[in-house]
């Protein structure tokens, strides 16, 4: 157990007013009238709130990808950050990677990439490091915003990161159609951040899929990182968060199995300090504990009129597996 309460403030404060930046000009280009702007952004909250009842998001409506870059983008860009600080002190980080992000979004596994080669750059000599990036994505919504905003961020980034993208619009559930585009035995990490589904159906579904992704896609020494919600987790097998380190031990190694690989470490990130949920006072503590989002909270105020100010947050397991020798 992890508490982070604290980020790089150079780096994010930079990406926020980044994001901002480019929020208003994707919003102001799509030539709608502010309450149309507003109607349209309001069901597309709606449909990302599924996910705190439980349920799957469509993710296709016109300003999706926005509301979740306004919503959920940086605290997960943070996950990804301190997951690659882990990968790295653990050994497992090379000069050279070969990267699948399966159901990637807007890429956020690569912004968290990012980051943390801006902060290793002060530190060490980053320009031999090289990465090739391959993404699949259902929403090309999703896919286009993200590239555009990578794009957007590599052109102002001083020291840009050596890194080869291809974007790929696939639904994932249509993967036997498709996976013969998937090279074998290359990737080094391949990566699922926060795609696993409540509903059972395709939550069987996906896990053969992700199975042989694994067994078919992974280089001899290839690992898997696997970033998953504290809640959701519990909820697959019919618990809660609580401090029970043997709960949540059986938890963790049953979800990797499920999911045919062999657990090397993992690590809950939480915000508090505590496995617990505690939302009734969780907004004094993050106000007086965690850092803010102002530049972002002003927009979001706006456009989903939330009036408090956002911080980073985060409530989430990281596990680095490997495939079951």
């Amino acid at each position: 157990k992890i508490q982070c309460t604290g980020i790089d403030t150079e780096s994010f404060q930079l990406l926020e007013i980044n994001l901002v930046d480019y929020l208003v000009s994707e919003i102001n280009a799509s030539k709608l009238t502010p309450e149309e702007t507003k109607k349209e952004f309001k069901r597309a909250w709606h449909d990302l709130e599924k996910l705190k009842q439980g349920l799957d998001p469509d993710y296709n409506l016109k300003f999706s990808p926005h509301v979740y870059l306004m919503q959920y983008f940086l605290e997960n860009v943070y996950c990804n950050y301190l997951a690659y600080f882990l990968i790295y002190r653990s050994g497992y980080f090379s000069r050279q990677m070969k990267i699948l992000d399966i159901a990637a979004g807007p890429g956020t596994m690569l912004f968290g990439l990012s980051s943390f080669i801006q902060a290793l750059s002060k530190f060490t000599d980053v320009s031999q490091f090289h990465f090739s990036y391959y993404s699949l994505e259902q929403q090309l919504s999703l896919q286009t915003q993200g590239s555009k905003f990578w794009r957007n961020c590599l052109e102002k980034q001083v020291q840009p990161m050596n890194v080869y993208c291809q974007f790929n619009t696939k639904d994932l559930f249509n993967y036997y159609q498709f996976n013969h585009q998937i090279p074998n035995n290359f990737f080094d990490f391949i990566v699922i951040s926060h795609c696993f589904f409540y509903h059972n159906e395709n939550k069987a579904k996906s896990n053969i899929i992700y199975r042989d992704i694994f067994k078919r896609s992974l280089s001899s020494q290839g690992k898997v990182l696997l970033i998953i919600q504290s809640n959701k987790l519990y909820k697959f097998y019919n618990s809660f968060p609580q401090e029970n380190i043997q709960l949540e031990n059986k938890a963790i190694n049953d979800f990797v199995k499920s999911l045919g690989l062999q657990l090397i470490w993992y690590k809950y990130f939480t915000s508090t300090g505590k496995r617990t949920i505690e939302r009734k006072n969780f907004g004094k503590f993050a106000k007086d504990n965690l850092s803010k989002q102002p530049h972002l909270s002003k927009i979001r105020k706006e456009y989903l009129n939330l009036n408090f100010v956002n911080h980073y947050g985060i409530d989430d397991f990281v596990i680095l597996a490997e495939r079951i020798q």
